[in-house]
């Protein structure tokens, strides 16, 4: 081990940042620190083996930098990526009537569905809908509904 003029060693620098690095982990939700402590483990093991401080501090950065590199991608796209459904996205797959005629290019429009009045755009990118038109839900973007001219007999059409 290493001892510095203050009486430290740099073997328990290493692992008191390992700790303090796995308790923020262990605190905040998602991966946020765990690469860092894999690379102040890695200079631990560098202090231990009597390694110089700065071959300790390059095998922490490089050792941090690598798993974060290796890793990140695969938690990214398994741990960090539940999406919680939302009670609008129920509206999906619903009929809706135009209330305010729809025109992607002016950027207006607006539906009733569910007893609500959404904004409201078509699937098309330059579509209009007139007034009393019924619509499906397809998607929602932000809080506008993307729909679809209804394209069955629907009641409502007095058929």
């Amino acid at each position: 081990m290493l001892f510095y003029p203050g009486g430290f060693s740099m073997t328990a620098v290493w692992l008191v940042a390992m700790i303090v690095l796995l308790i923020i982990e262990g605190i905040v939700p998602g991966l946020v620190s765990i690469w860092f402590a894999i690379g102040a483990f890695a200079a631990m093991i560098s202090a231990i083996l009597g390694a110089p401080l700065w071959l300790q501090v390059l095998w922490f950065f490089a050792v941090s930098i690598l798993t974060l590199c290796l890793t990140r991608p695969f938690a990214k796209k398994y741990v960090n990526s539940r999406a919680m459904p939302t009670n609008a996205d129920m509206l999906i797959g619903k009929e809706c009537v135009v209330t305010e005629a729809i025109d992607n290019v002016l950027g207006t429009g607006a539906v009733t569905v569910g007893g609500k009045v959404w904004t409201a755009r078509t699937e098309e990118p330059d579509g209009k809908a007139e007034t009393g038109k019924v619509m499906t839900v397809v998607k929602i973007e932000g809080v506008k509904l993307i729909c679809l001219l209804y394209t069955s007999p629907s009641p409502r059409d007095g058929l």
